[in-house]
């Protein structure tokens, strides 16, 4: 049986998106994130997001005023300003598996088996408030797992935390889906993901990755896929 470390050594780090882009189709996944042999540049989406998520940042640093066009983050930046605490913006998370469990490490650490960026992080005491903002019209799919990872590094990293407070800010329908994490739970948060990395180290064991056909796939990078199709 090999250690958590060899296993480390022969795994690609991964995050709550890279995990969500292998369970949509595993051939995108390897381009990706394997042979690294195509790029996603995003999309209109991806940049309004891109930019919704500076103008946050730069108003929680530094107060900078938040352009016009994007007024409607005003009152929730302000609310989020005014919880007590040292706020980190754009806070970027490294954990280590290790035998004797979870350690803290760098987002690029050669030792590091998950990473994640945490929109906004705010440590007062044993207390921890977590935000992730989002730009969709609205919170039908919203996916509190992202949430737990986030939880779980944030124990890792602070062993003083005894509870963080995690919220998808949906900040255009301004729907917040809340939840609460607790330290005595702490190795769950991360555990809960183990049935789809197990699959993801299958995949990287047998090098073998099954492509997906789906109603995204005109809109996935991977054009020599047989399953691509132009929109």
């Amino acid at each position: 049986n090999n250690t958590h470390q060899e296993r480390n050594n022969n795994m690609t780090a991964w995050s709550y998106s890279s995990i969500n882009t292998f369970k949509q189709c595993p051939k995108k996944y390897y381009h990706l994130k394997v042979a690294k042999d195509v790029k996603d540049k995003g999309s209109t989406a991806t940049l309004y997001g891109q930019q919704v998520h500076q103008a946050a940042e730069d108003y929680i640093a530094s107060e900078t005023p938040i352009p016009a066009k994007f007024r409607f983050l005003t009152p929730i930046v302000k609310a989020l300003n005014a919880i007590e605490g040292e706020k980190l913006c754009e806070m970027k998370l490294g954990v280590a598996q290790t035998d004797e469990g979870y350690r803290p490490t760098t987002f690029f650490a050669k030792d590091v088996w998950w990473r994640g960026i945490a929109d906004l992080v705010i440590i007062n005491g044993d207390t921890a408030h977590s935000i992730d903002y989002k730009t969709s019209k609205n919170a039908r799919y919203a996916d509190t797992k992202q949430l737990d990872a986030v939880a779980a590094a944030l124990f890792v990293h602070y062993p003083q935390l005894k509870k963080v407070k995690s919220a998808l800010a949906f900040v255009v329908s301004k729907d917040f889906i809340k939840k609460e994490h607790t330290v005595d739970l702490k190795d769950s948060y991360f555990a809960s993901f183990k049935p789809d990395l197990d699959r993801l180290a299958a995949a990287e064991d047998s090098d073998v990755w099954n492509a997906i056909s789906g109603p995204l796939c005109g809109w996935c990078p991977v054009v020599s896929c047989e399953h691509h199709r132009k929109r």
